[in-house]
């Protein structure tokens, strides 16, 4: 398993001017991007939603790629998504699913079947034409690059390691500094689309 700043470090360099939907991993995130008005740290819009809002965002701004840093729960809760998006076929999305095995967010209770799961798979089934698994960093960043030149929609799956959150949700530190508003406004002004 890798560590999630590992991986995020790892992609960074391949970012190019993409739009990256940080989902769970955005206070890691917010620590090592250097566009953040092209970051969209939504939080939780709701267990299931991060896969939806990204391809609605990637079909709205076809010419840009949208890159969206993904969990396993987030997808077990949806994955009606994964059809839908190979369904769409937005040539700009970029999957990245980081697989802890755990809902970390609220304890580290086991995500079902977290072991057999294959996301890489179970995406070609639903039809992405391309999908990858790692677990092994090394892997991961000789080949982060090439994949993300790859018409989409691609699925990366990456056995991550669980940081584990036992503290009650009210009292944690927020994962993003910005509000959900303010990251809005900072994507539209740097896209120069108006409100």
């Amino acid at each position: 398993m890798l560590k999630m700043e590992d991986v995020l470090k790892a992609f960074q360099p391949h970012r190019g001017d993409a739009i990256v939907i940080s989902g769970r991993a955005t206070r890691q995130w917010e620590k090592i991007s250097t566009q953040r008005d092209r970051d969209l740290p939504l939080g939780d819009p709701s267990m299931g939603g991060h896969a939806s809002f990204a391809l609605g965002l990637a079909l709205a701004q076809p010419h840009r790629k949208i890159v969206l840093f993904d969990s396993e729960g987030d997808i077990q809760m949806n994955l009606g998504v994964l059809a839908m998006i190979a369904e769409q076929k937005p040539k700009n999305f970029y999957h990245l699913l980081l697989d802890n095995e755990c809902y970390a967010t609220t304890g580290g209770q086991p995500v079902p079947n977290a072991k057999a799961m294959a996301y890489d798979t179970i995406a070609k089934g639903c039809g992405y034409p391309s999908a990858h698994a790692f677990t092994n960093l090394e892997s991961f960043t000789v080949s982060i690059g090439r994949i993300l030149s790859e018409p989409g929609p691609v699925m990366v799956a990456v056995k991550i390691e669980p940081e584990i959150e036992n503290v009650p949700i009210g009292q944690r530190t927020p994962r993003s500094k910005r509000t959900r508003k303010d990251a809005l406004a900072d994507l539209r002004k740097s896209l120069g689309v108006s409100n």
